[in-house]
């Protein structure tokens, strides 16, 4: 068996080659002239993320020893996360104090697979194995909740007119808003989808080669991998169509459209 650090070893050649990388990134990101919304480079983004990434890795490296040691601690820490997500997910989508709605796609999702998984003993109420599972399941929620979220609000902005029109001829808001932004916001599925298609295909996801890095035989490895894509797809249709009907109900937005929207 193949020793983790012999795989990856941490020493200066792993920094300079991820330095190297990074600037590569921004680099084609710069000449090919990406931006975010038509205004911000992704150049300067990408330098940002890096850097967070470098620096909370290191913080959690740190820190994860003392936070499973006790439970308060733990569930802390998984509190902790979720209003990240939450944050990351809401401002994503919205600038404006509406971004607090994406808790709600976030927990719905999340919440009930956590507590199955704790009530059947599939996952122990330790931080070796609660924090890691919680932690994807709550990153596939928020890239599902983010997506959905702007997809759905960009499509509903581009094409109010046609809102209007259903509203005119007596759909109410509700309805005439959730046909707009159904079929945007369902394209944030997408990439779950095809990653639980092409798995073992195509790309080796990092819950089943980590197991095996750790010792674990390949087909722990692979029911383990299997349970987390399972979930995933379960905690993302729920995150989109929680979103889709705080978009549909005007409790997520960006900008007022009619004096029924709320807050």
């Amino acid at each position: 068996m193949l020793a983790a650090d012999t795989l990856l070893p941490v020493n200066p050649v792993l920094g300079a080659v991820l330095g190297v990388l990074l600037l590569a990134a921004m680099g084609v990101a710069a000449a090919a002239h990406l931006t975010h919304d038509g205004r911000r480079g992704h150049a300067r983004a990408i330098a940002g993320a890096g850097v967070r990434a470098t620096v909370q890795l290191a913080a959690v490296s740190w820190v994860i020893g003392w936070v499973v040691g006790a439970l308060p601690t733990l569930l802390g820490f998984v509190v902790l996360m979720y209003a990240v997500a939450v944050w990351t997910a809401g401002r994503r989508v919205t600038g404006n104090r509406t971004w607090r709605w994406a808790a709600l796609p976030l927990a719905a999702g999340v919440l009930p697979v956590l507590l199955v998984l704790l009530l059947t003993g599939l996952v122990p109420l330790e931080g070796i194995a609660l924090v890691p599972v919680a932690g994807i399941l709550i990153g596939g929620s928020l890239t599902a909740t983010a997506l959905a979220g702007r997809r759905a609000l960009d499509e509903l902005e581009t094409r109010w007119g046609e809102v209007e029109a259903a509203m005119a001829l007596g759909l109410p808001d509700r309805d005439a808003r959730l046909e707009i932004v159904r079929p945007a916001a369902a394209g944030a599925l997408v990439p779950g989808l095809d990653q639980t298609r092409t798995v073992g295909l195509v790309t080796l996801p990092g819950a089943f080669v980590g197991m095996l890095m750790g010792g674990a035989s390949p087909l722990l490895a692979g029911a383990v991998q299997l349970f987390v894509l399972i979930a995933l797809m379960l905690v993302q249709v729920v995150a989109v169509a929680v979103a889709l009907e705080l978009i549909a109900r005007g409790r997520l937005h960006r900008v007022r459209l009619t004096a029924s929207e709320g807050e």
